[in-house]
């Protein structure tokens, strides 16, 4: 057992002498502050920080019953044990229900040490339990956030499609600079939107899919997690080197590591300070690395957190990844544990530097692969139609609408259906199409049966599904689909364009 801080509440000096006596006897270190008076007791509560109270009973000018009040009042899980000579049976259960943790009688004191580590055990069982309990109404908090962000996501992304789709459309008309600014002001506001809509849907189901995240999609949506949580004494200043930059990794679990970081960082500097969230990359050699860590030389991702706070002592830092080790009061003593899986999960590391007056800095290093140069899918004779024939079907009119007309304008010819008998009818007088563009989420005649429908026509070309994420209908009872296509709604103009020139060069139709 580490050494224990034992707050002794005694107005002789002797039988203080020969508790602590007892204690040693059973091999118990000890560091010890002795007081008899309230202004001292309370005093040694804030400074010396102890781990358990040891009491006598009656004190000239002060009592021991006194001083477990006081004690109740600040802690209830602290440990108090009173050390009398004049402790009665009924008085001794009367301390019990005050709120003592046990008694022992001067003449006595065999029991003292193994009373005392009683005490420690079960005080630490208590506060093991109340984190357990604060963890689980935590995460049921988080469950009902995420059920209320996933009812109410589905409307915002359909307010927000006819933004991203309006907005490219009014940016083709370069002949004319205002409605240029104007489309451009339109789709950034609504890319805006869906990006709070991403990150804060995202963040709150816990979402733990492995994807490609871009840098500056990452930073940008950490921005707007951290609005109205950095306080106007503080400046927080976020510096990329490469915006575009993307790697494997889980956008959820990164904002949670660059939220549990920054938050410390701001409750570590209640009078205000500078925060710096940098990321930029760097070459790590071989012996970077630690024992037990796997030595993978090569390119990696620094995201850097810097604040210039008051900064940690040797001893602090030796024990922040330990599980439940907190500075804080009301700190659970997992967050920094929980950056340190994320990072170790992603195959990088994390290094710590810290002094007493010179602030924190956290890095965080994740690798980099090799990625081939990919074509620019930007260029507009890449992504322009030959005239295929698409059948847009949309429930929701306005969307529907949009869709059909940039389709059009990019080459292709488009058909809007409003529910899957209308695209059915269209599809007896018209023949097949070339390309389906479908809602996943429409009420009468669902998207999956509009599949099943279509594919019973004889359809077997490509299909775009357009799902809420996370969402994708349960299609396990149609035919196998060899062409499907799932995209996030609300869907941007490139990244539609993008899918259909996929499905035109799996079906043998694009260059």
């Amino acid at each position: 057992m580490p050494t224990i801080r034992v707050l002794q509440v005694e107005d002789s000096r002797l039988d203080a002498e020969l508790v602590l006596t007892e204690l040693e006897a059973d091999h118990l270190a000890c560091e010890v502050r002795l007081v008899d008076d309230e202004p001292g007791f309370l005093a040694a509560l804030d400074d010396f920080r102890p781990d358990i109270v040891l009491s006598d009973l009656s004190i000239p000018g002060f009592s021991g019953q006194h001083a477990l009040e006081l004690l109740r009042q600040r802690d209830e899980d602290l440990p108090f044990i009173f050390v009398s000579a004049t402790l009665g049976e009924e008085a001794a259960i009367e301390a019990l229900r005050n709120g003592a943790t046990d008694y022992i009688l001067k003449q006595n004191p065999a029991r003292l040490a193994s009373a005392v580590r009683r005490a420690l055990s079960e005080a630490e069982a208590r506060r093991a339990s109340r984190r357990a309990e604060a963890e689980l109404i935590r995460a049921q908090r988080f469950e009902s956030l995420a059920m209320l962000a996933g009812g109410l996501s589905h409307d915002l992304r359909n307010l927000l499609q006819p933004l991203l789709l309006a907005g490219d459309s009014l940016q083709d008309y370069q002949d004319d600079p205002r409605l240029a600014r104007l489309g451009k002001l339109v789709r950034d506001c609504g890319k805006r939107g869906l990006d709070m809509v991403h990150s804060m849907l995202s963040f709150a189901s816990g979402a733990r899919r492995a994807e490609q995240v871009r840098l500056g999609t990452l930073f940008s949506a950490f921005d707007l997690l951290m609005q109205g949580s950095v306080p106007h004494t503080m400046t927080m200043e976020l510096a990329i080197d490469d915006p575009e930059l993307s790697f494997d990794g889980n956008h959820t679990e990164l904002q949670q590591c660059l939220l549990n970081l920054c938050l410390n960082a701001i409750q570590a500097m209640p009078d205000g300070g500078h925060l710096r969230v940098e990321a930029a990359q760097t070459a790590l050699p071989a012996d970077f690395f630690l024992p037990g860590e796997q030595p993978r030389s090569g390119r990696y991702l620094c995201i850097s957190v810097v604040d210039d706070g008051p900064g940690m002592e040797q001893a602090v830092l030796d024990q922040i990844f330990e599980p439940f080790f907190t500075t804080k009061e009301n700190g659970t003593g997992l967050g920094l544990l929980s950056c340190k899986r994320i990072v170790g999960s992603h195959g990088g590391v994390m290094r710590v530097d810290s002094q007493p007056g010179r602030g924190t800095r956290f890095d965080l290093y994740f690798p980099l692969e090799q990625r081939a140069a990919e074509r620019d899918q930007d260029d507009r004779s890449y992504l322009e139609g030959a005239a295929e024939r698409v059948l847009v079907v949309v429930e929701e009119a306005g969307q529907l609408s949009l869709l059909a007309d940039t389709l059009d304008a990019w080459g292709y010819q488009a058909h809007a259906s409003q529910s899957g008998t209308a695209a059915l009818q269209w599809i007896e007088a018209a023949g097949l199409p070339d390309l389906v563009v479908l809602d996943a989420d429409m009420n009468l005649f669902t998207g999956a049966r509009t599949l099943a429908a279509l594919t019973e026509q004889g359809y077997g070309n490509a299909v775009i599904l357009l799902a809420r994420p996370g969402a994708t209908p349960d299609l396990h009872e149609l035919p196998p689909l060899e062409h499907l296509y799932v995209v996030d709604k609300p869907v941007t103009t490139q990244v539609l364009l993008r899918t259909l020139r996929k499905a035109r060069q799996a079906d043998g139709r694009g260059s």
